[in-house]
């Protein structure tokens, strides 16, 4: 195998290749980096990564290099992404990856318990709940709200376990901390995969220039202290917390008035990162 550092071997197919894929490949290689931290952590191996990729270059073909709404061929597939024939034809054969899940329950019920009227005060702050009531707010009929198939009691005690509830005075209380996601590994993956999956696609296609733009920025600064970046992240959790709230009360109001009306086809996310790391340390996954 032919030796050199990646940056060599990018640097050489940029004088082979005039389209421009070298500056994507370095940044591909980049973004790989955290990718592959986590799948060495977790015991995944490369061929189980190939796999993987295979079939996804060749869903992505099937799905989205149509030729005036044609199903490609086995061998146009192949062609576009560089899988074997074989290869192709065994991963359109075999039962295709449906979706990750439905929406965990869970959140929609942390969720609906942060931005509905009758769940929060004047200020927008979720108030304590009663397991159960005749009359008013309960988490029994906020649970019921979201799903008449589960129990409520079923609800509570994984969000008790979770931490993102509390029981205070014979009430429920929501933890203050409860927006920023589940502490159970199973719900961490899936968050994982729908945020940073969606964070993809809008930047993907940002960069295909495929339909409206995304909004998609960052602030970003170097030579600082490490108190000035505690007090910059505190600071970002207080304003990104507060952003989130208030984007999920207008979002809660208007799928209520959607569903009156019909309901609708289209998601919705709005997301929120911060990242600091002392520069002096090994290469960040940014490159």
């Amino acid at each position: 195998m032919a030796g050199g550092t990646w940056n060599d071997r990018s640097e050489r197919m940029a004088d082979e290749d005039p389209t421009g894929r070298a500056p994507l490949l370095r940044a591909i290689g980049g973004l790989l980096r955290p990718f592959v931290r986590i799948l060495i952590a977790r015991g995944i191996t490369l061929p189980a990564l190939v796999r993987m990729l295979k079939a996804a270059y060749v869903e992505s073909a099937r799905r989205d290099f149509r030729i005036e709404g044609r199903e490609p061929t086995d061998s146009r597939v192949s062609l576009l992404t560089g899988v074997h024939r074989r290869d192709v034809r065994a991963i359109r054969g075999g039962r295709a990856p449906g979706p990750a899940g439905p929406t965990t329950l869970l959140a929609t019920v942390v969720g609906r318990w942060l931005a509905g009227p009758e769940t929060t005060d004047a200020m927008g702050r979720p108030l304590p709940l009663p397991r159960t009531a005749r009359e008013g707010p309960s988490f029994e009929a906020l649970v019921a709200s979201v799903n008449t198939d589960m129990r409520a009691r079923t609800v509570l005690d994984e969000l008790l376990r979770q931490g993102l509830v509390a029981e205070e005075g014979g009430d429920l209380v929501l933890a203050g901390d409860a927006v920023l996601g589940p502490d159970d590994l199973d719900q961490q993956v899936l968050f994982f995969a729908r945020n940073l999956g969606d964070h993809l696609a809008a930047a993907a296609e940002n960069l295909l220039g495929e339909g409206p733009a995304h909004p998609e920025r960052a602030v970003f600064y170097n030579r600082l202290t490490a108190e000035d970046v505690a007090a910059l992240v505190e600071r970002s959790r207080a304003l990104g917390q507060a952003a989130l709230l208030e984007i999920n009360r207008e979002a809660r109001a208007r799928q209520a008035v959607s569903a009156e009306r019909a309901g609708g086809t289209h998601r919705f996310r709005f997301g929120l990162y911060v990242y600091a790391r002392d520069e002096t340390d090994d290469e960040g996954p940014g490159g």
